[in-house]
C-alpha cells in the first residue's frame, strides 16, 4: 500500500497550523456584474500550479510564505521571499490557483513546530531537529522524507489518518479564506484547488484539482489524500461525488508526465487490461487539460520519439534519466507513455479501438513553484523551492527530490504559464475556457497566439475581422473540425511577440494522424517565419543568434514581431483521423543560468544551458471522419 507523510495526533493542535490569512474576513464579491465579451478578446495569463508553506515538501525545503503572500505576489504586489530578497512581477498575472499538496497538508510545519519532548519516534525527532537547524538542515530532512516515501519506509508514528484529517480541514479552511479575499472578478481571479499527489513507487501521476465554485460549495469538502486512495479512479470518484452533491464543477490537470516512467498515458487501463470506452470517456471528461511544461522539465516531445524534429527535446536534460524520486531508472521504451505529442497520437489509436479518445486534451503550462512565487521569467527565476532561490551556488547544486544523485539546479526550467482565451476574468469564464480547451501553454513569454480550423479560410480573412470569421466559419484551438464535402483543413494562424520580450523565429504546425492500418504518424511543418529565409532540402535555415552570454543580453534585430498565415494541409486524407497544434518559437534568448552567471560572476561548465528558444504550444484542433463522429 502506498504510504506517505503523516504526523501523529499529538502534533496536530491548531498551534501547528500555518497562519495564512491574518487579515479581515473575506468580503463577498460577485462576478454577476462582470460583462462577458462576445468573443475572447485577449489571453488571460495565470498559473494553475503553485505551492506554499502549507505543502509538505515546500515547507520541508524551506519556504515560509503562505497563500496570502502567493496571492499578493500574483496580483503584482511586492513581497519578501523566504531568503529575504524582495520579489515583484514585472506584470501581474490575471489568475492563480494555489495547489498545495493534499498529502500531509501542513504536515512538515507540524513536525517542526511540535514540542521536541512529545516526539517519541527517533527518526521523526531527528527530522524535527534538522528542520530547526535552518534552511540547509530542513532541506536535508525533506530529502530523507521523500526518499523514505519512495521506499515505503515512513515511520508508523507519522501515519495517523484521524489526526491528519483534523489538520487538513483547518488548513483547507484557511486557504479558502485567503482565496476568497483576493478573488476580484473582472480584475484578478483566485481559484480554489489542491494537488492530488498520486505517486506509485516514485512514478509521478500527480493531478491538480481546480474548482469552478466559491466557498459555499468548496467548504463542503476537503482535499483527498492519495495515501489512502492510491489510483486515478479515486480522485475521479471524489470529483464526481463533489459535483453530484453540490451541483458544482471541478476538473483535474495531470502534470509532469515526463516523470511517470511511462505510466501517465498508457495504452491500457492502470494495472493492465484493455482500455474500455467507459474509462476513456470518463478520463476525457474530467481531465480536459494537460500541463505540458513547467519547472521540472518540458513534456511536449522527445528526440527518441521524434527524431526528425530538430526542436524536440526542449527541457528534457536531467529529467529523462529516471522517475520523480530518482529511485527507478528510465528506459527509452517508457517515453511513449510520458510525452504529450505521443499521447495525442495514442489517443487516435485508442479511439479507433474503443470509439473514444481518452487523450483529447488541451495544453497549458504552469510553474509548479514551491516558493509561493508564481514566476516563469528567466531574469526573475526564484527556483523550484527556497533552496534554489537566487544564489551563487544554485546552478550546480544537487537537486534530486530525494537523496540520490543525478540532477542539478540548472536542470530546472523557468517555465511556464497558462494562457486562456476566456470571455471575462472570472472563475466561470476561465474554467469554461479550460473545459472547451481554448487554452495554450507558454514556457514563459507572454506571446499572443491564436488559431482557427476551417475549410474555406483565405489570406483575405486576415485583412478583416478575422477573429469573427474564425468563430463563424471554423473552430478555435481545442475544437473539433467536422467533415466537409471537399477540400483540406485550413488553419487561420496569428502569433504576436510578447510586448516586453523577444521577436518570433517561426510558427510550426505539428500534425499527428493514424493511417488505415492503425499506425500513428507525425510531421512538423514550418508555416510562417521571419525574414526572407527559404527552406533548403525541406529544412528552414536558423533564424540566427544575437545572445551575448557574457552580459546575458540579446538584440531584437532578427525575427519578427508578428507572424500570420493561412495554412492548408497538403497531405490531407478525409478518411483518417488527425490533429493539428501550433508550436511558436522565439529567437534565442538568455536562460536563467546566464543571468545568474552575470549576477554572481560565475564560470559555469559547458553543459549548462545558457540560452534557449522559448516557445508556446496551442491546444490541438482535431479532425474525425464521419464514422467516428459523436462517440466522444
Amino acid at each position: 500500500m502506498q504510504r506517505t507523510i503523516m504526523v501523529a495526533a499529538l502534533l496536530l493542535g491548531s498551534s501547528a497550523m500555518l497562519a495564512s490569512c491574518d487579515g479581515p474576513k473575506p468580503t463577498a464579491k460577485s462576478a454577476a456584474a462582470v460583462k462577458e465579451s462576445e468573443f475572447p478578446d485577449r489571453p488571460l495569463w495565470g498559473d494553475t500550479h503553485l505551492h506554499t508553506a502549507n505543502s509538505v515538501d515546500a515547507f520541508g525545503f524551506g519556504v515560509r510564505l503562505g497563500p496570502e503572500e502567493a496571492l499578493r505576489f500574483a496580483r503584482g504586489e511586492e513581497v519578501t521571499a523566504t531568503t529575504g530578497m524582495k520579489a515583484k512581477l514585472s506584470r501581474p498575472l490575471d489568475f492563480l490557483v494555489v495547489t498545495d499538496h493534499a498529502e500531509a497538508l501542513g504536515g512538515t510545519k507540524a513536525i517542526a513546530d511540535a514540542p521536541r519532548l512529545l516526539i517519541r519516534d527517533a527518526t521523526m525527532r531527528r527530522w524535527h531537529d534538522m528542520m530547526n537547524e535552518g534552511p540547509a538542515g530542513s532541506q536535508r530532512a525533506m530529502a530523507e522524507i521523500l526518499d523514505a516515501r519512495g521506499r515505503n519506509a515512513i515511520p508508523e508514528a507519522m501515519l495517523n489518518a484521524d489526526g491528519a484529517a483534523k489538520r487538513t480541514k483547518e488548513v483547507w479552511n484557511g486557504n479558502v479564506d485567503a482565496v476568497e479575499r483576493y478573488n476580484e472578478p473582472g480584475k484578478f481571479t483566485a481559484f480554489h484547488g489542491f494537488e492530488y499527489t498520486l505517486m506509485q513507487g516514485g512514478n509521478n501521476l500527480h493531478r491538480n484539482i481546480i474548482f469552478r465554485d466559491g466557498e459555499d460549495k468548496v467548504r463542503t469538502v476537503v482535499p483527498i489524500d492519495p495515501t489512502y486512495k492510491a489510483t486515478p479512479d479515486e480522485i475521479w470518484n471524489y470529483m464526481d461525488a463533489y459535483e453530484k452533491s453540490t451541483g458544482g464543477r471541478v476538473l483535474a490537470i495531470p502534470h509532469n508526465s515526463n516523470l511517470s516512467n511511462g505510466l501517465m498515458f498508457e495504452l491500457t487501463q492502470p494495472g493492465g487490461g484493455p482500455m474500455t470506452a467507459a474509462y476513456a470517456k470518463r478520463r476525457a471528461r474530467l481531465e480536459p487539460v494537460v500541463e505540458i511544461t513547467q519547472i521540472k522539465g518540458d513534456s511536449e516531445a522527445h528526440p527518441f520519439l521524434s527524431p526528425n524534429d530538430e526542436f524536440s527535446g526542449y527541457g528534457v536534460a536531467g529529467w529523462e534519466m529516471n522517475n520523480l524520486l530518482s529511485n527507478q531508472p528510465k528506459v527509452p521504451s517508457m517515453y511513449a507513455g510520458e510525452y504529450v505529442r505521443e499521447a495525442l497520437k495514442r489517443g487516435l489509436a485508442l479511439e479507433a479501438q474503443t470509439g473514444v479518445n481518452p487523450y483529447k486534451f488541451g495544453l497549458i503550462g504552469s510553474t509548479d513553484s514551491h516558493t509561493a512565487l508564481a514566476t516563469a521569467d528567466e531574469d526573475q527565476f526564484f527556483g523550484k523551492h527556497s533552496g534554489t532561490e537566487p544564489s551563487a551556488a544554485r546552478t550546480m547544486a544537487p537537486q534530486n527530490l530525494g537523496t540520490r544523485k543525478g540532477r542539478f539546479g540548472w536542470h530546472y526550467l523557468a517555465s511556464g504559464y497558462a494562457a486562456v482565451w476566456a470571455k471575462a476574468n472570472t472563475r466561470a469564464a476561465i474554467f469554461d475556457a479550460m473545459t472547451r480547451r481554448e487554452v495554450y501553454a507558454s514556457t514563459g513569454p507572454r506571446m499572443t497566439v491564436r488559431v482557427f480550423g476551417g475549410w474555406d479560410f483565405t489570406a483575405d480573412d486576415l485583412k478583416g475581422d478575422w477573429v469573427r470569421a474564425g468563430y463563424a466559419r471554423g473552430v478555435p484551438m481545442g475544437g473539433e473540425l467536422k467533415p466537409s464535402k471537399g477540400g483540406a483543413p485550413r488553419l487561420l494562424i496569428s502569433a504576436l511577440k510578447d510586448p516586453e520580450g523577444a521577436n518570433l523565429d517561426r510558427v510550426q504546425v505539428v500534425k499527428g494522424w493514424i493511417d488505415k492500418a492503425g499506425k500513428t504518424h507525425e510531421q512538423v511543418f514550418d508555416v510562417a517565419w521571419s525574414g526572407d529565409r527559404k527552406p533548403v532540402a525541406g529544412k528552414l535555415p536558423s533564424v540566427g543568434d544575437t545572445v551575448d552570454v557574457a552580459t546575458a543580453t540579446y538584440k531584437n534585430n532578427i525575427g519578427a514581431a508578428a507572424l500570420t498565415t493561412v495554412w492548408t494541409d497538403p497531405d490531407f486524407d478525409p478518411a483518417i483521423s488527425s490533429f493539428y497544434y501550433l508550436r511558436v518559437l522565439e529567437i534565442p534568448t538568455p536562460s536563467w543560468p546566464a543571468f545568474d552567471a552575470v549576477r554572481y560572476k560565475l564560470k559555469l561548465p559547458p553543459e549548462v544551458r545558457m540560452k534557449s528558444q522559448e516557445r508556446a504550444y496551442t491546444s490541438p484542433i482535431w479532425y474525425t471522419p464521419n464514422q467516428n463522429l459523436g462517440k466522444n
